[in-house]
């Protein structure tokens, strides 16, 4: 048998030597792992593995061409315009916030520091400069107890001067600023003063305010942003809003802290949010007048306030009275003009203590409509679009919005079914 194949072989191939036939059936194996291998990569996907070092070298390579792309956008076109500097005084520009013109077109009792684009000229267009002592802020979380005193508008005149400042923040080293922890504006500090709202709201301490579905927070006049600081060390989000200010502005230096904040005053216009948008809104040591204009502030409030939010007022008093017949003359003084608009808001007294009060805002849209006399009448749905630095109006926003969801419903921290459905599924 084994002659017969060898004589087979013979007459196909040839007479070969035993080392010519060892190499091709070396050959013919290789061949034959190549074409498996090639057949069965058709079927399983490749899989590439790229080293550390190219893909910064690819991230290098993006970033230089987007340069060369910037470059070649800028000096394409004949009509390209040259854009210098801006000069001193336009240090603090901000568009559309300029008291002087303001003042000039006749506005006053506030209304100066509103936005008003239209008396806004566009003048010159120039690059405006940074600060002459600038420097790159502090990495969080430094950054959010330390700045440099030279990216803000604070001379160290100002601050010497200034007590209320020196109350909470001091000087360092450096041309550094440094916030206290606990804020001198607030009894206690601000970590008690925390723990305070979330038992007078019936939870057992302030890392349970997700669990009362209070996850945003709108904080009008935050000062220098020390209560948003620390709720964003309990993973809630609170914004600062407050009125422009040329120095010592209370916007700026929250930014310069690296938390959130926006210009917004709003004595004539609705606040630059939706409605339905914050599951508490926040006010401490303000000079607001809540009950003037027939209460349009607080009906701003409850537009942007969710259903079942809350409202948090603290009184703009230095230290706590010591006589209790002058703290409950306060709280009487304080609470007789609000107690009527709250009623009409359908918001409920929670809870009141020291110079703290806390409202709820109803679930029910029902409890708007059982009030029928000298009640705040409902918006059209018109009224209630979302469209920003509207007129206030004197009505009550959101009650037929889909938007009407009670934060009650949410399981912890994470939104409800229905929210989902709204917002999206990565919506924060």
């Amino acid at each position: 048998m084994r002659r017969s194949w060898h004589n087979k072989l013979s007459i196909i191939f040839g007479t070969r030597r035993p080392g010519t036939w060892l190499v091709l059936c070396l050959i013919s194996l290789l061949a034959l792992i190549f074409v498996l291998s090639s057949s069965s990569s058709n079927s399983i996907e490749p899989v590439y593995h790229f080293p550390v070092s190219s893909i910064y070298s690819n991230h290098r390579r993006i970033k230089e061409q987007v340069a060369v792309d910037y470059l070649e956008l800028v000096t394409s076109g004949a009509a390209r315009q040259e854009l210098g500097f801006c000069g001193k005084e336009r240090e603090n520009f901000v568009p559309c916030y300029n008291v002087s013109a303001n003042l000039l077109a006749g506005f006053g009792a506030g209304e100066e520091f509103d936005r008003h684009c239209e008396f806004s000229s566009e003048g010159e267009k120039c690059l405006v400069r940074t600060p002459k002592d600038y420097n790159i802020p502090l990495r969080w979380p430094a950054g959010r107890d330390v700045i440099w005193s030279g990216n803000v508008k604070i001379s160290k005149d100002q601050f010497l001067s200034s007590g209320s400042l020196t109350k909470r923040m001091m000087l360092l080293e450096e041309n550094q600023i440094a916030f206290h922890s606990d804020d001198g504006l607030i009894f206690g500090g601000v970590k008690d003063y925390s723990r305070q709202l979330a038992e007078m709201i019936g939870l057992g301490s302030d890392t349970e305010f997700s669990q009362a579905g209070i996850r945003t927070i709108l904080d009008i006049d935050c000062g220098f942003g020390s209560f948003g600081a620390h709720l964003a060390t309990l993973n809630l989000m609170a914004i600062c809003i407050a009125a422009y200010e040329a120095t010592g502005s209370q916007v700026q230096l929250t930014l310069e802290r690296g938390l959130p904040a926006v210009i917004g005053n709003f004595i004539t216009r609705q606040l630059p949010y939706p409605l339905l948008s914050f599951d508490m809104v926040h006010c401490a040591q303000s000079g607001i007048m809540w009950d003037e204009k027939d209460g349009l502030f607080l009906i701003e409030v409850d537009r942007v306030l969710k259903p079942g939010g809350y409202f948090v007022l603290t009184s703009p008093t230095s230290k706590p009275m010591r006589s209790s017949s002058q703290v409950n003359l306060k709280k009487r003084i304080m609470l007789n003009p609000l107690e009527g608009l709250t009623q009409k808001l359908c918001w409920t007294l929670l809870a009141q203590q020291d110079e703290t009060f806390i409202w709820q805002k109803t679930v029910d849209t029902k409890c708007y409509k059982s009030h029928k006399q000298d009640s705040i009448p409902l918006c059209k749905q018109g009224d209630a679009a979302q469209s920003y630095y509207k007129p206030l109006v004197p009505c009550i926003s959101g009650t037929s919005s889909e938007r009407w969801i009670p934060i009650q419903n949410r399981s912890g921290s994470r939104l409800s079914t229905a929210e989902l459905e709204i917002h999206g599924k990565y919506h924060f």
